[in-house]
């Protein structure tokens, strides 16, 4: 019964993805100045931060679970679901630059979100550069989770409110009204809801795949 509800949402995923990639670039957006087809970046953009906080915040989550409990299982569940969700501040990252050459015309400004994001993702760089540098895995889980929570706070400031505070030529940000006032015929939401699920369910699809990597290998090195 368990192998049945994994396979169907893998399944939606994968129908979800074909959905966004397709509709992302063959359904009409809102022609606005400046931006015209590189709008469509959004559907990527926007969906790849939206699973990299979901991950971050299942990273964190567990994080806080393994210093209550010690259960390993929680430290695995910490360390790679911070790892895809590095994945996708990366990537998130990479294609904010390819929009922002062509509607700013350079792939980085001294915009607060863009280098807010960047110092972001550098801490949770860290995060793994610790968790190499220690052998015991008791002392690596503590210390790990230890600054996993601090990373996670920092996050939060980093990109979601330092940018509001500030100028900033993200939309919604400094001021600037976001895409909602523009999208009136709600062409954006035909595609960018659909993409924001199939971006969370890859992202946890990928980080399920990394979990059974793990554990057979834990698996192996004790049979060894």
């Amino acid at each position: 019964m368990k192998k049945d509800r994994l396979e169907w949402w893998k399944v939606l995923t994968i129908i979800l993805l074909y959905y966004t990639v397709i509709g992302g670039f063959l359904l009409p957006v809102p022609r606005l100045p400046i931006l015209n087809e590189s709008i469509r970046l959004f559907y990527f953009h926007f969906p790849m931060w939206c699973a990299m906080l979901l991950l971050f915040i299942v990273s964190v989550v567990s994080a806080v679970k393994y210093l209550r409990s010690g259960d390993i299982a929680a430290d695995d569940y910490a360390a790679e679901s911070a790892k895809v969700g590095l994945f996708f501040g990366i990537l998130g990252l990479a294609t904010g630059s390819l929009w922002a050459k062509a509607t700013w015309g350079t792939f980085w400004t001294n915009d607060p979100k863009l280098n807010g994001t960047a110092i972001a993702l550098m801490i949770y760089l860290a995060y793994f550069v610790l968790r190499g540098s220690l052998q015991d895995e008791v002392q690596r889980g503590r210390l790990s989770s230890v600054y996993n929570i601090f990373a996670f706070a920092i996050l939060i400031p980093l990109i979601f409110i330092l940018p509001r505070l500030t100028d900033s030529l993200h939309p919604g940000n400094g001021g600037n009204p976001g895409f909602r006032l523009f999208d009136t015929s709600h062409d954006l939401k035909l595609v960018l809801y659909t993409a924001i699920l199939a971006f969370c369910l890859l992202g946890w699809w990928l980080t399920t795949l990394l979990l059974r990597i793990k554990t057979y290998n834990r698996l192996r090195d004790e049979i060894q």
